[in-house]
């Protein structure tokens, strides 16, 4: 009995024994680390948010007439859109377009009103609605990527450097935008999402195929002068018509003078011989 109940004592330190020495060596856990990875900050916005911008949760990004109704300051354009059918072209690409996305450089009304009077009725349908392409640019740009767009840069009008140039110089929190004719700057976001922009300019941009010069009509004086040669050469072949007709007459005298003289020396001859 004693060697039984000494067996269990004796089995129970082992197992006690060895429970002890495995916790013992059993590796610590390393402590959770504290510290986060840091994340790159986002590209700070060239142009800054406008306060009366609606929110992209509160808009459609397919309906380009709210957003702009919603914001106010763009009666004239809202207009010129519509009576053009641009607007609904517009609204068109964007439930269509999958990728891509389309920038619009929006002016307001006080960058209307600012231009000569008389200008905009001046434009025929086809002028319009190339004014207002030139505004659009096809492609997404975020407020923090104007500085990668390369010169000229293109827009629903073309990009013809000669007639439709458009350079846009990003410095700063700033973004100007020149086309030859006129400089104009963005004022603020209208409106953006991964899909559209709206911007805020503060003038019309003004394409330079509006105002090439074309080749003045001659003066009065000036084109009296370019058909003076011909009236020249029609004097000149009448008096070489003239003197023409004085050297036949000439000729012919010369020739009844000689004809007389000839006779006189025969009759002189003819009396000596008698």
């Amino acid at each position: 009995m004693k060697q039984v109940t000494h067996f269990f004592f004796f089995f129970s330190l082992f197992l006690l024994f060895s429970t002890t020495l495995s916790v013992s060596q059993a590796p610590a856990s390393s402590p959770k680390s504290s510290t986060k990875t840091p994340t790159a900050p986002s590209p700070k916005p060239l142009v800054p948010k406008l306060p009366e911008s609606p929110d992209s949760t509160d808009s459609v990004p397919d309906d380009i007439t709210r957003i702009l109704v919603k914001a106010k300051t763009f009666s004239v354009l809202i207009r010129l859109l519509k009576s053009t059918e641009i607007m609904s072209s517009i609204n068109s690409q964007l439930i269509t377009a999958k990728t891509g996305g389309l920038t619009i450089l929006a002016p307001d009304d006080s960058a209307f009103s600012s231009l000569k009077a008389g200008f905009l009725n001046s434009l025929d349908e086809n002028k319009k609605i190339e004014l207002l392409q030139f505004h659009i640019l096809p492609q997404y740009v975020a407020s923090s990527n104007f500085d990668s767009l390369s010169n000229p840069v293109q827009t629903v009008a073309g990009k013809d450097p000669t007639r439709l140039p458009l350079n846009v110089n990003a410095l700063g929190n700033s973004v100007n935008i020149s086309t030859g004719v006129v400089n104009a700057s963005i004022v603020g976001i209208v409106y953006s999402d991964n899909k559209l922009a709206i911007y805020r300019l503060d003038k019309v941009l003004l394409p330079l195929d509006f105002f090439k010069t074309k080749a003045p009509a001659l003066a009065p004086s000036l084109a009296a002068s370019a058909k003076a040669p011909k009236a020249a050469k029609e004097i000149s072949s009448s008096d070489d018509q003239d003197e023409n007709d004085q050297d036949h007459g000439k000729s012919g005298t010369e020739r009844l003078c000689g004809f007389l003289g000839t006779t006189l020396v025969s009759l002189v001859v003819v009396v000596t011989m008698m």
